[in-house]
């Protein structure tokens, strides 16, 4: 179900005006027809709320709601300067709706206008908090009164007109005394919130427009020891390296054996290599040719010893 549109039964069980309100796609034509909508007197609400509560009325719940959409309508249109959808906003305003009137008891003396307006702000606070940024910024008590406060308080204190960029401009020492006594927070928690909101998310991929990857985040964030094909290609490389390279030298005969650790495992305390080519013959009384004959056959013969035992 549209969390915008009450359900099938509902609808049909609801008279003209009532079930004339658009989705939200079209927000214009919604905000008109919403602000259409005629509002219930006291004791239309009254009756309307006891029919919910005592009889389960879904239509009793569904003029309720309806008649109460323009206030979360004016309530979304307060937290525009967050940069979201204002749709989003009436949505998860409208959720908030929902549950007051779900919730609402009208023996207790007030209307569901006051009752409601807890509710819509609270699902709107939410879904800014966890929509604002990919990293939440605010998770305590504290950090909440902090993000819905400090920025206006801000424009209070500088006098400034209220625009996009207002929070980039650094509070002083006695700004940050002032907020943090007005809204009773510490000073630590005004700096760390004025900090955030500073801030601003990075792309760990590179725009589609870039080519180059290099200077992006991922490139150097991503942490690739534990991936199960390099983590595979490591062990089998050490065991290459130690076990391995042993068991292929155990299959060569003793000339070809010092020949490939001569001219390829043999480093000297000056970091130079083991015998050249011509040493090697000069000791076996044979060509340098001969010795590398002798250099490919063994390889050759350790390869296979390898993939063998692999």
């Amino acid at each position: 179900m549209d969390i915008m549109n009450l359900s099938r039964s509902t609808a049909v069980a609801i008279r003209d005006p009532w079930a004339l309100v658009p989705s939200l796609g079209n927000l214009d034509a919604y905000i008109a027809s919403v602000n259409r909508i005629p509002l219930l007197t006291a004791e239309e609400e009254g009756k309307l709320a006891r029919r919910l509560r005592e009889h389960q009325d879904v239509e009793a719940a569904g003029r309720l709601v309806l008649s109460h959409l323009r206030l979360v309508v004016s309530v979304a249109r307060q937290y525009l300067g967050y940069g979201l959808p204002q749709g989003d906003l009436i949505q998860e305003g409208n959720v908030g709706l929902m549950k007051a009137v779900k919730r609402f008891d009208p023996e207790q003396g007030v209307r569901l206008v006051s009752y409601a307006l807890h509710w819509i702000k609270a699902e709107i606070h939410e879904y800014i908090l966890k929509n604002w940024r990919m990293v939440k910024v605010a998770t305590t008590k504290a950090q909440r009164k902090l993000f819905f406060n400090l920025r206006s308080m801000k424009r209070q204190l500088k006098g400034e007109a209220a625009d996009a960029d207002t929070h980039r401009t650094s509070l002083t020492e006695a700004e940050i005394d002032t907020v943090a006594r007005e809204l009773n927070v510490k000073r630590e928690e005004v700096i760390e919130m004025e900090a955030r909101f500073a801030g601003c998310d990075v792309a760990l991929e590179p725009g589609s427009d870039e080519d180059d990857e290099s200077f992006a985040p991922i490139a150097y964030l991503a942490d690739d020891r534990q991936e199960p094909t390099r983590a595979l290609e490591a062990r089998a490389r050490d065991e290459l390296a130690g076990p391995g390279l042993l068991r292929a030298l155990d299959v060569l005969d003793a000339r070809s054996r010092r020949i490939v650790e001569e001219r390829w495992l043999k480093v000297n305390d000056d970091g130079s290599g083991g015998m050249t080519l011509h040493e090697l013959a000069a000791e076996y009384g044979v060509s340098a040719e001969r010795i590398r004959q002798i250099e490919v056959a063994a390889m050759k013969k350790m390869k296979k010893a390898l993939v063998e035992t692999a």
